[in-house]
């Protein structure tokens, strides 16, 4: 090879271990964004082996190639379009049969082609015994065994990828798909017109773009027409008289008898190549694991238990590394107020910058620990069982359990996760799922949740954040089942669940997926949340020249004073001890009460006075009603806004105390959970739906519904809970 780089796609079905290899292979040397022109997640990484640079692309995982959905056409492109040095179809061994489906499409494009064998393990465990040489014989390629969640053959792997593309033999044309004579003959014709005809050059093979026209792939068809100049025409009423003749022949549409005849096709190749031992004892562990898990009466309180441990976790153990990260904010911030002088840089690099920022980034050990618990879900294969145990409820709304695993994606961050929605088939499916899924408590709420749970609710905290959960998945049910029978009218999809085995996680894919999705937060930390902070610093700092009600220095001056003259008259070091402690708290009193005026004769307090009354009916003060409204940018900065409004310092313990003694009950903290949990969402999110929906109607719909339902929850919620006597 004359380059020294080489580019080697992954492809394979979802749960054919594929991401688990790519993960083994690039480690944290990827590199994550979206392809081209869509907002599909591409993964691609760079390793050096053997002389070469391996530039790894991670294919999305497609059943098949057929262009149904963005991920399909996705995957197909890359490797007709960008032509990469070697493909490595990652196979289920355990599950041969359905995965040779995508395989025998790919041998149809005539790219440099390898199979890995992945998971033969669990297909040894099952007693299915594949003999790769055979198998290799017959499909004319090579074929490597693997075990991707122990590392085992990946070497091996590489190293036949870089032998078959080093390999100058031209690329073997015995490896197609041989179908019936009257389709062959179709086939023939149509290459024929194809080669003869066409008035530019061909985008790729005449023989593969003949079998796509028969199965009427609209991509094929539109780009074979571009080739053909004039001659489309023709072509085209070639193409459509051999499909009817084959619909006539066969009653049936010509991509579903070619479909049938590639399941032939490959039910050929298992029995050549596989024998099922009939005497292993083969014991299914997932099918036993199952019984408990999506048991009907069991399933459903295992889950809610699964979920409710995992928020526990993520705020109880959580708690350990938030005090060393605000013991190492209180330090910086200690010494640079010793180092600095006093004045507006001070004031700007202590309440701006380390007040703001230093608030919002304590929480990162609980959302390493969120994160950790979602690739859990997803590595182990319990996310699909989640949206199996949903699929009867999710039915009450018009859906099904396919739809859950976005909202269970939700937890994490809602970006990604109506990005997921695009997986459903259904149009409205696919607008109701994203209109819902904001309902979802992301992780960027969490931070506001631990806050005022941790404040207002001590040891229940957990279970208190584990009931908002609940009920942002309780109101986007009953908003899907109301949405469903009037704006989103429409049939049912049918959907079949696919439930991959059980697999034992491996620490290092917990551990990629974790920070992947953690610097996100991070990424938030540099741009909006330290932003947003300088703005609402620089709102809440100024005008600078405040005419207080109240002469504060004068009332310091005073307090000193008399502690001054008490102290000269005592006589015990313990008696002047006692006298300056509380000479510190009665000027501590006195600074707070100058603060909190400030903060409110500010451009801050102005605005926060102005919406006060639309937030007063909710138990919310002027000081959340601005946190609220900066929460739009992103939801982080809800607590940086309210501790630089209530001048709590650094740390999340100085705001606890300051919202402790603002007047702030449990009700009203109540209330400001669930608005938060339930408003409009975040900057991020609003652009996403704007983007998966098409449509700026249904972007403000989404903002407009989801304040109104959070202003009605949140007041129903404080003003039965005064009522009630409960305030």
């Amino acid at each position: 090879m004359e380059s020294s780089i080489l580019t080697i796609a992954l492809a394979g079905n979802p749960n054919s271990g594929k991401t688990t290899i790519f993960n083994n292979l690039t480690g944290t040397r990827q590199k994550v964004g979206n392809w081209p022109g869509v907002t599909v997640e591409k993964k691609e990484g760079t390793i050096h082996r053997h002389g070469y640079a391996l530039k790894i692309v991670d294919l999305p995982g497609t059943y098949s190639l057929t262009p149904f959905s963005i991920e399909e056409i996705v995957a197909r492109d890359f490797i007709l379009d960008e032509s990469p040095d070697v493909v490595i179809d990652i196979i289920d061994a355990s599950n041969l049969e359905r995965s040779l489906y995508l395989a025998t499409q790919l041998r149809e494009l005539d790219c440099r082609l390898l199979f890995a064998l992945n998971m033969a393990d669990v297909a040894r465990e099952r007693g299915i015994k594949i003999d790769a040489d055979k198998l290799s014989e017959l499909l004319d390629l090579p074929v490597v065994f693997t075990v991707g969640n122990r590392n085992e053959g990946i070497d091996g792997l590489l190293e036949s990828a870089i032998a078959l593309a080093e390999s100058d033999v031209e690329i073997p044309r015995r490896r197609r798909v041989k179908y019936s004579k009257d389709i062959e003959v179709a086939i023939a014709e149509i290459r024929e017109r194809l080669v003869g005809g066409a008035t530019g050059e061909l985008p790729y093979n005449p023989r593969w773009i003949a079998i796509k026209l028969l199965e009427n792939d609209t991509v094929v068809r539109e780009r074979a027409a571009a080739a053909m100049g004039q001659g489309a025409g023709a072509l085209m009423d070639l193409v459509d008289r051999h499909r009817a003749t084959l619909r006539d022949l066969y009653d049936d549409d010509p991509e579903i008898i070619m479909t049938d005849e590639r399941y032939g096709f490959i039910a050929g190749i298992v029995r050549e190549a596989v024998t099922t031992s009939t005497t292993h004892r083969r014991v299914d562990i997932s099918r036993n694991i199952d019984l408990v898990l999506t048991n009907r009466l069991l399933g459903l309180p295992v889950f809610i238990f699964f979920i409710w441990a995992m928020f526990q976790l993520t705020f109880s153990l959580g708690a350990y590394p938030m005090a060393w990260i605000e013991s190492g904010i209180g330090l910086l911030s200690g010494g640079l107020t010793r180092a600095l002088p006093q004045g507006l840089f001070r004031d700007f690099l202590m309440d701006g910058l380390i007040a703001g920022v230093g608030s919002v980034i304590v929480f990162l050990p609980n959302i390493l620990i969120l994160f950790f618990c979602i690739a859990l879900f997803e590595d182990t294969g319990y996310m699909a069982r989640a949206a199996f145990l949903m699929d009867k409820i999710m039915h009450l709304i018009g859906l099904h359990g396919k739809s859950f695993i976005p909202m269970l994606m939700g937890f994490g961050c809602n970006v990604p996760a109506v990005m997921a929605a695009r997986t459903l088939e259904s149009e409205r499916d696919r607008i109701l799922t994203i209109l819902i899924t904001p309902f979802m408590s992301c992780s960027a709420k969490l931070p506001v949740y631990i806050i005022l749970a941790g404040t207002f609710f001590g040891a229940q905290a957990g279970s208190v954040i584990f009931g908002i959960y609940l009920m942002g998945i309780a109101l986007s049910i009953l908003t899907g089942r109301l949405f469903r029978s009037t704006l989103l009218k429409g049939e049912e999809a049918p959907f079949v669940m696919e439930l991959p085995p059980y697999r034992a996680p491996m620490l290092k894919s917990l551990m990629i997926h974790m920070w992947d999705r953690s610097k996100m937060f991070l990424k938030k930390m540099t741009g909006v949340i330290l932003v947003g902070s300088v703005v609402v610093w620089g709102l809440s700092a100024f005008p600078r020249n405040i005419d207080y009600s109240v002469d504060y220095e004068g009332r310091i001056a005073f307090i000193r004073e008399a502690y001054e003259a008490s102290a000269a008259e005592a006589s015990a070091g313990q008696r002047r001890e006692a006298l300056q402690a509380e000479m510190d708290r009665r000027v501590d009193e006195v600074r707070q009460a100058r603060d909190m005026e400030r903060a409110e004769k500010s451009y801050m307090g102005r605005l926060g006075k102005f919406m006060a009354p639309v937030f007063h009916p909710l138990g919310i003060d002027w000081r959340g009603s601005v946190a609220l409204l900066t929460g739009f940018a992103a939801k982080e900065i809800v607590v940086s806004t309210l501790g630089i409004l209530h001048a709590a310092g650094q740390g999340s313990e100085a705001l606890q105390a300051a919202l402790g003694e603002s007047g702030m009950t449990r009700l009203s903290a109540l209330s400001m959970m669930l608005f938060v949990l339930l408003y409009m969402p975040c900057l991020a999110t609003v652009s996403a739906i704007r983007r998966e929906t098409g449509s700026t109607r249904w972007m403000l719909f989404s903002i407009g519904y989801s304040t109104a339902l959070a202003w009605g929850v949140a007041f129903a919620v404080y003003q039965g809970g005064r009522l009630l006597g409960l305030a």
